[in-house]
């Protein structure tokens, strides 16, 4: 990819040409797209987050920013389904990585909110590839600081909203039960969207209602359909700005092998890329995609998968920018 002449720039630098370079050459960032060093400013980043200490099942999500870009290569400049050129609408750059403690769970919160915080300054919008769902925390206290309490659309097979793991705190399984305690979302416009499996105990349900949450159950969407689904959700949002958190396990294992807790009865890939698109017209403020664990993935079936929802993403927001 080539430095481009700042001083004669007046459109958004894009991809590097597919036509010219092919997808397995050249440098891995996120769709073939210019780092953040190589452009003046930007509106829309990528950034990784190469966290996982706080999972509680299989390791590895560490490695998920890597895998997702890798699996980004493919990605083209129009999206047809949105109608929409998003590296034309903005420019999206790839900010590479937030280093943090691989030992400490506070300290890493804390390089994390930093780090998000001077990406996410003057207004610019962040998407987050984790990492396990503990990042999610400190990208909601630094959105809840730009907008105030957000609303909360959580795609999951689990709720997130425990409240300890062996005593600790700050957890893959706790970010959203500390979010809500925090005052860092809407307890009238938040939602889990996916749920589903086991639990611990009855009262699992009606805590996390009380933590200020609807839940949209994964077998929902075999009796009102995708459309019911987003129907739902977006009444739920209304015009509240939205931070979205997607964990990679809200697909069904067909669909996404490569995850810490895997649970059977999942979305499709194609029912959250429809239901993604649902969000084209609500102020979408943040987002993140988590636990991908590249270790167990086949074919890289995982890491399609979610480069294939971070380029939704990008595109809802990129357009968001120009409108």
């Amino acid at each position: 990819m080539t430095t481009p002449d700042f001083s004669a720039q007046r459109t958004p630098v894009g991809q590097a040409d597919g036509q010219k370079s092919p997808r397995y050459a050249g440098l891995t960032t996120f769709a073939r797209l210019p780092r953040v060093e190589d452009v003046p400013d930007y509106d829309v980043a990528v950034v990784g987050i190469p966290f996982d200490a706080g999972v509680t099942y299989r390791p590895g999500a560490r490695f998920g920013p890597s895998a997702i870009r890798e699996a980004s290569r493919l990605l083209r400049p129009y999206n047809p389904a949105l109608d929409s050129m998003p590296f034309e609408d903005a420019q999206v750059v790839d900010a590479g990585d937030i280093a943090c403690n691989p030992f400490d769970i506070v300290e890493a919160l804390g390089e994390i909110e930093v780090g998000l915080a001077a990406l996410m300054a003057e207004g610019r919008l962040v998407l987050a590839l984790g990492g396990d769902h503990t990042v999610a925390l400190p990208a909601l206290r630094v959105a809840h600081a730009l907008h105030g309490p957000v609303a909360l659309v959580h795609f999951d097979a689990h709720l997130d909203t425990w409240d300890t793991y062996f005593g600790a705190p700050y957890t893959h399984g706790t970010p959203f039960r500390r979010a809500s305690e925090e005052g860092l979302i809407r307890k009238d416009r938040s939602a889990h969207v996916g749920i589903r499996g086991s639990l611990y105990d009855p009262a699992d349900l009606t805590d996390d209602e009380k933590m200020g949450f609807t839940i949209v159950h994964c077998r929902d969407f075999d009796r009102i359909g995708v459309d019911g689904i987003l129907e739902r959700v977006l009444d739920r949002v209304g015009d509240a700005p939205v931070y979205i958190s997607i964990d990679i396990d809200v697909l069904d294992p067909a669909f996404a092998p490569a995850t810490g807790t895997p649970e059977a009865g999942g979305m499709t890939s194609r029912e959250l890329l429809a239901v993604l698109r649902g969000f084209r017209n609500t102020k979408i403020v943040g987002a993140d995609i988590v636990e991908v664990s590249p270790a167990y993935d086949h074919a890289a079936i995982t890491a399609v998968a979610a480069a294939n929802l971070g380029y939704e993403l990008i595109t809802i927001m990129s357009a968001q920018h120009r409108e």
